[in-house]
């Protein structure tokens, strides 16, 4: 087990390195502005592909007794017309999430202030980009995605604490995707 663990390792190692400025980690400031901890690693694996991951954490209140907590994770592989980490790219983005939303409503997705909802997300979409050189360590992305998101949740109500019966379910199609981030090339 442990020869394979090393192999896999040192595969990966020799993968990422054989190109020049190939890896990069990123920060989403639209999703910053919502309070959303994030943090982003890219990585070519050819001259014009390249493979995304993501991550978002939001676990407080948003104000005393309305919350917006959730996690999730968004892997994209990367089409780039030029070459990685330069000018436009075009993406297929999946989505995966956990959240808990209470007394906020949110009217794109019928959810009322009077129930809090429990569930997980998930779904794909397509994405547009563009990177800015900065400098040559620095870059900002811009992108936007479209896609479908199936959500399947329970509902109950936050002051009384009781479930409504069944589980429930909501299809979405729409905005899945929007970046403002700022990404530092590592090698």
């Amino acid at each position: 087990m442990k020869k394979i663990r090393l192999t896999l390792i040192f595969t990966v190692c020799a993968i990422l390195t054989g190109y020049t400025q190939k890896a990069a980690i990123k920060t989403n400031l639209a999703y910053d502005a919502t309070a959303t901890v994030n943090v982003g690693a890219e990585f070519a694996v050819s001259r014009k592909l390249s493979v995304d991951l993501s991550g978002n954490y939001n676990g407080w209140d948003v104000v005393e007794q309305k919350s917006w907590q959730h996690w999730m994770i968004q892997p994209e592989v990367r089409y780039w017309t030029h070459e990685t980490f330069n000018g436009h790219f075009f993406g297929v983005h999946g989505i995966y999430a956990n959240y808990s939303i209470s007394r906020l409503d949110l009217p794109i997705f019928d959810m009322k202030r009077s129930c809090a909802y429990d569930g997980l997300a998930y779904g794909a979409g397509l994405s547009y980009g563009y990177h800015i050189y900065v400098t040559p360590r620095l870059n900002i992305e811009l992108t936007a995605g479209v896609g479908f998101l199936h959500f399947e949740y329970d509902k109950t109500n936050p002051v009384t604490k009781e479930s409504e019966n069944g589980r429930y379910a909501r299809s979405y199609f729409g905005p899945t995707k929007v970046g403002l981030s700022i990404v530092y090339i590592i090698f």
